[in-house]
Parts: C-alpha cells; structure tokens; sequence
C-alpha cells in the first residue's frame, strides 16, 4: 500500500481551527478533516473480523459435508474456504494496523500542532492562563490517549459488524440460538455501561493530580539552585513527595475500576458463551441440530468474546480520550490578551516614540529613558507598556507607540519591532548561537557587538565548544549573572527599534554593570530604549530618567533639558 496514504503529516498553515465547543466536538473534527485513514481502518477492520466469525461457520458444515453419504466433496470445498477465509484474515490484519497506526498518527499529529499554534498564539499569557503542568500533561499524556482512540476505531467497527453477522447467521438454522446471541452480546456490552462512568470520573482527577505534580516538579527545577542556596531542598522535596502520592491514589483508584472493567469484558462475554454452548448441547441431543452445527455454534459464541472484550477495549480508551480531549479543549478555549485590530495602523519607519499618558512615561525615539519605580509595580507597567491586552480598564489604550495606540498597531508589526526583556525570560536548550540567533542568520560581528555589549563574551569563551557549546534548558549549569547577561545579549542582537529591559542587570555586579550600561547606551544609539531599573548606573547614563512613585502619578527629569517635564 502507499506510504502516501499512511503519511499523517500536515503542514501548519493547511491545518484549520479546531472546534473545541467540547470533547466529542474536538474528536470528531479530527476524524472529519483526514477521514481516509479511519475509513480505511474501518474496512480493514471488517475484512479482518469477518473471516474469523465465519471459520468456526466454515468447519461445522464441513463436519457435516465428511459425515454425508455424498464424498469427500464437500468437505474438501469448505475446507478450502476455510482456507481462503485464513489468508484474507492474514492479509487484512496487516493492512489494518497500517490503517490503525495511520489514523493514530493523524490524531496526534493533528492535536500536537493545534496545541503548539495555541501556545504560541496565547504567547507570554499562557502563563497567567494555565498551569505549566497541565499544558505538559496535554502535549503528552493527553495527546497519546486521543490517539489511541483513533486507533482502535477500525477493529471496534469490525467487531461490530461481525457480531451482527454471527448472529443473523445463527438465527438461520436454529432461531432460538441466533435469538440467544442477538439478547446475550449486547447484554453483555450494557452490562459494562455502568462501570464507564466512576472510570471517567477517577481518570479525571488522576490526571488533575498529574497536572499538578508536572507544575511543582517544574518549579522546583527551575528554582533548584536558589533552593540549594536558602536550604530548601529538603522542605520542596517533601512537598512534592506528598504530591507524587496523591497521584498514586488516584492512579490506584483509577486502575482499580479498570481492572473491574476488564475483569466484566472476560466475565460477562463468558457467561453468554456458557449458555449458548449449554443451549446448543440441548438442541444437538434432541436432534434440532447437527453435530457441525453444534461446532459452528460453539466457536462462534467462543469467538463472540472477541467483539465484546473489542468493545470494552474501545470504551475505556474512549472514555480515556473524552477526558484527554477535553483538556486540550481547555486550552483551546483560552483567548490571548492582543487580539488583531480590524484595520491595523501601521507604525512610523526608525525608532519608535512611546508615550503613555495614564503613568506620564515619555520615551523620546532613539534615546535612552530610565523609568524607576516601585519593584511591584515594575511587572505591571513593563506589560502596559508593551502588552496591549494589559490595559483592563476596558477605556481607550492610553499608551502610543510611535503616535499609534497600541491596541490599533499590528500585532506582527509590533511584535517584530517592540521587545520585551524581563527576568521571566529563558534560555532553551540547543547550542549558544541558536540561542541567541534563534536560527537565523546573523553576521558574526552584529553577534560579537551584543555579546560585548552584555559583557557575555567570557560566558561564551568558558563554555566548552564557545558559540556552539550546548545549553541545557533553562541554561542550568549557568549561574543567575550569566544567563541574564545571555538573556541580554540575546535581545539586543535582535536590533528592536523600540526595546524595554526591566532590571537587566539585576544579577551582576556594580563593575560588570557599569560596563553593560556603558556599551548598550553605545549599541543602542538611535533606537529606542526603555530600561525600567532603580540602579543609579543606568540613571547616570539615561537621556531621559522618569520617576513613577506608588500611585499613578508620575514625575520626570530629563537630562538634557536640565528640568522636570
């Protein structure tokens, strides 16, 4: 079969808006955007299930055809199509996991870049939106479990189409038995029904604690090295001991009620098994039936335990999946803070003016303005100033960019020439180049200048490999002083015509800061530049330095005027 048909892959731009209106919604959008590959598996399915419902048929009328005073005719006939029914059965078994494993890569192919346009889309709101660990748990736990719904789409239909043809099948030589499996075989699913639900409810807050432990399990490797410092391993270490128990239990709990549900898919199908045979034995000594007949009935109410423990496969995985996509629903319900304005203003070529008249900041294009102010307001104003969804008054966005209110700039545009450098930024992992250039491509000397300008060329030379030495995520074998001077240095490569730096020399000392201060004031001139800081460094090399006390008031001083503005 063509691998073209298996090939899961989507490019990100022809993948459309996921409906996430609720779980079943999501999973059937998924199955209607490709739906070849179940169609497929679904077919194959049928082709592979059939052949093994009508064998144990094939062999008692053979039984009988041996046992006719009419020759070995017929029993040479119907054992070579039970012989054909085997190698169909062979063949569509193996194009059924293709089709199978198909549809699942569809599934999570599908799901994972829905999820990774929604991070992106939602940006640095993300974090305030949802917990770390839930959006983990979602591109792992929860993507494989929609998958694996899709795969077993194709051998659930098959399943059910042959218990239906079983028992029509049945019902022809004997109505009483056909009757007997038509009331035993979906007793037996119903009778599974009841044990769906506390399954669902337990996988729920299983995947809850899960969540949860993701979250602190990345906190607190985030912040190991400070733990260390203050003595905290232990305490956090505890913690999330406590933590990791929780989710135990509920995963105890949860398979607890899965080994119920597995143990009524052996039970019950058994039971219907155990009165077909004891009914067929009586229909065989009263002379109702023949002894093939007998045999045919026996192995299809032993192979009617097939398409039931099938179908108590198929709800507990979709039962799995329901929870799964209802998660990713959940955060494909979260709306990021900058929506796209309907007619996008666009902004003034060369370096940006910023003006915000609710605070009273003024920042001149291509000059340096030192905003200080108290450190809890520092995040606020650095998201106001940069953030147009950070305005939740729900008036007219007072700050402007270039003369362009922020909320009507577009958001591309803003994007590729505002930048936001802040203590919540990161390192990746990859090598030192990636991470500063981000995989494009850069001159080496604009690389040489912003390293020098953030006083991180000695980072760069004591890394085994320089530019192309490896960082781990989050640059842990770095201390605090030298990934900000990355993080630093990483910005400024990026040339932004209007750039706010909060604290970027917070983890540095007084001689290191002064050279930063002195080379980015250089670096920077003729673009604009915005560092929101209490360090007296930074004021002393300022063009313009506002001073925000605690109310939104605010008062300035600018240096080359040599009086308040």
């Amino acid at each position: 079969m063509s691998n073209r048909l298996f090939d899961a892959s989507v490019a990100p731009a022809t993948v459309p808006e996921a409906e996430a209106g609720g779980p079943w919604a999501y999973l059937w959008w998924l199955a209607r955007i490709r739906p070849r590959p179940l169609l497929l598996a679904a077919l194959l399915g049928v082709l592979w299930m059939v052949p093994l419902a009508l064998i144990p048929l094939v062999l008692g009328r053979a039984i009988d055809e041996a046992g006719a005073a009419t020759g070995q005719t017929g029993l040479y006939l119907w054992s070579l199509v039970a012989l054909g029914l085997g190698v169909l059965q062979a063949v569509a078994g193996a194009g059924l996991i293709q089709a199978a494993v198909g549809a699942e890569a569809h599934a999570l192919s599908v799901t994972h870049r829905v999820l990774v346009r929604q991070v992106v889309r939602l940006g640095a709101t993300l974090r305030g939106k949802a917990r770390s660990g839930d959006v983990a748990a979602s591109a792992s736990a929860d993507v494989e479990s929609i998958g694996n719904a899709f795969e077993v789409v194709g051998r659930t239909i098959g399943a059910v189409v042959a218990a239906v043809l079983v028992a029509v099948t049945l019902t022809l030589p004997s109505p009483v038995l056909g009757l007997a499996v038509l009331i035993g075989v979906p007793a037996a699913v119903l009778g599974i029904g009841p044990l769906l639900r506390p399954l669902q409810e337990r996988d729920e807050a299983q995947r809850e604690q899960m969540g949860i432990a993701t979250s602190q399990a990345g906190d607190i490797v985030a912040g190991l090295r400070i733990l260390r410092g203050i003595g905290g391993e232990a305490r956090f270490a505890e913690r999330f001991r406590r933590t990791s128990q929780q989710v135990r239990r509920a995963g105890e709990s949860a398979g607890r009620m899965e080994a119920w549900l597995q143990a009524a898919g052996v039970f019950l199908p058994g039971l219907v098994t155990v009165g077909i045979v004891w009914l067929g034995a009586r229909l065989a000594l009263n002379g109702t039936i023949t002894a093939g007949e007998l045999v045919a009935f026996y192995g299809a109410s032993a192979f009617l335990t097939l398409p039931v423990s099938t179908a108590t496969e198929a709800a507990e995985t979709l039962s799995l999946a329901k929870v799964a996509a209802g998660r990713v629903c959940t955060l494909l319900r979260l709306t990021p803070e900058t929506v796209r304005p309907e007619d996008p203003a666009p902004l003034p070529a060369g370096a940006l003016a910023l003006a915000d008249a609710g605070t009273g900041v003024q920042a001149a294009a291509g000059r340096l303005t030192v905003i200080t102010a108290p450190a809890d307001r520092v995040g606020g104003l650095a998201d106001r100033l940069s953030r147009p969804g950070a305005h939740p008054d729900g008036g007219p966005c007072a700050v402007r960019i270039g003369g362009v209110p922020l909320d009507r700039a577009d958001p591309d545009e803003l994007s590729a020439r505002l930048l936001r450098s802040g203590p919540a930024d990161i390192l990746f992992s990859g090598t030192v180049r990636e991470e500063l250039t981000g995989g494009s491509a850069r001159p080496p000397e604009a690389l040489d200048r912003a390293l020098s300008a953030a006083d991180a060329t000695d980072v760069v030379e004591a890394l085994h490999g320089g530019l192309d030495a490896w960082l781990d995520e989050g640059g842990r074998t770095l201390s605090g002083g030298q990934r900000q001077r990355l993080v630093l240095a990483r910005a400024l490569l990026a040339a932004p015509d209007l750039l706010i730096l909060e604290d970027p020399t917070a983890s540095v000392d007084a001689h290191t800061e002064a050279r930063i201060v002195e080379r980015v004031a250089a670096l920077r001139a003729g673009r604009t530049t915005v560092v929101l800081t209490d360090s007296p460094l930074w004021r002393a090399a300022a063009d313009h330095v506002v001073r925000l006390d605690a109310e939104p008031a605010a008062g300035a001083t600018d240096r080359s005027a040599g009086v308040p503005s």
